[in-house]
C-alpha cells in the first residue's frame, strides 16, 4: 500500500511536458509561428551572407582571397630576408675565421724570424770551425743546431729550395748575376744565406748567386 502511494505521489509531481501545438485545439500558437518565421529568416540570411569569418570581419570572399595572397607575399619575403641574413652571417663567420688565422700566422711569423739569425751564425760556425777545434765543441754545436732546426720544423718552417733550381724572385734574392760554363743562364749557382717560408708566407728569401 505505502509502495503504491509513493509511486502515485512521484508520478504527480513529475512537471508536464507540453508539446508543440499542444494547446488542446492541435494548432501552434501564435508566439510558435512567429518563432518558427524567425528561425526561418536568419537560415536564410545565413546562407546568403557567405562565410561566417568573412561576415565577422566585414570583407568579402574576394577581399578575403586579396589578404591571403598578400599575407603569403609577406611570408616570403620574410623567408627571403631570413635567408639572406643566414647566409651573410656564416660569410662573417667564415671572415672572422679566416683573420683570425691570418693573425696568428702573422705573429707566429715574427717570432720564427728571430730564430733565423741564430740558425745562421750555428751553421756557419761549423762551416767555418778551425782545424783545431774539438771534437766535443763541434758536435755540441751540432746538437744545439738540430734541435734549433727541429723546433722550427714542428712549427711549419721549411728551407727554400734554391741550390741548382731556376731563379724566382718571389722565393730568391740575387746577389750577383755571374757568367757560368756549368749553369743555364736564369739557374741558381751558389746559396750564399739560406731562405725560410711559413706555409705560402716567405719568411726570409734565399740570397744567391744567379747565372746569366
Amino acid at each position: 500500500m505505502t509502495k503504491r502511494k509513493h509511486q502515485h505521489e512521484d508520478e504527480s509531481s513529475r512537471p508536464e511536458v507540453v508539446e508543440p501545438g499542444s494547446n488542446g485545439g492541435g494548432s501552434p500558437t501564435e508566439d510558435e509561428l512567429a518563432a518558427g518565421e524567425l528561425f526561418t529568416a536568419e537560415a536564410a540570411s545565413a546562407g546568403e551572407g557567405g562565410s561566417p569569418a568573412g561576415e565577422a570581419l566585414g570583407l568579402s570572399l574576394e577581399e578575403l582571397e586579396a589578404e591571403l595572397g598578400r599575407t603569403r607575399a609577406e611570408a616570403t619575403a620574410n623567408l627571403d630576408g631570413w635567408q639572406r641574413t643566414l647566409a651573410d652571417f656564416a660569410n662573417y663567420k667564415k671572415r672572422v675565421e679566416r683573420d683570425q688565422q691570418e693573425s696568428h700566422a702573422r705573429a707566429a711569423a715574427g717570432i720564427l724570424i728571430r730564430f733565423l739569425p741564430v740558425l745562421d751564425d750555428l751553421e756557419r760556425a761549423l762551416k767555418e770551425r778551425p782545424a783545431q777545434a774539438e771534437a766535443s765543441w763541434v758536435e755540441g754545436i751540432e746538437l744545439v743546431l738540430r734541435k734549433l732546426q727541429s723546433l722550427l720544423e714542428a712549427e711549419g718552417v721549411e728551407v727554400i729550395p734554391a741550390q741548382g733550381a731556376v731563379f724566382d724572385p718571389n722565393l730568391h734574392e740575387a746577389v750577383t748575376h755571374e757568367d757560368s760554363g756549368e749553369h743555364q743562364e736564369g739557374h741558381i749557382i751558389e746559396v750564399i744565406q739560406q731562405g725560410y717560408r711559413l706555409g705560402d708566407r716567405v719568411l726570409r728569401p734565399a740570397l744567391v748567386r744567379v747565372a746569366r
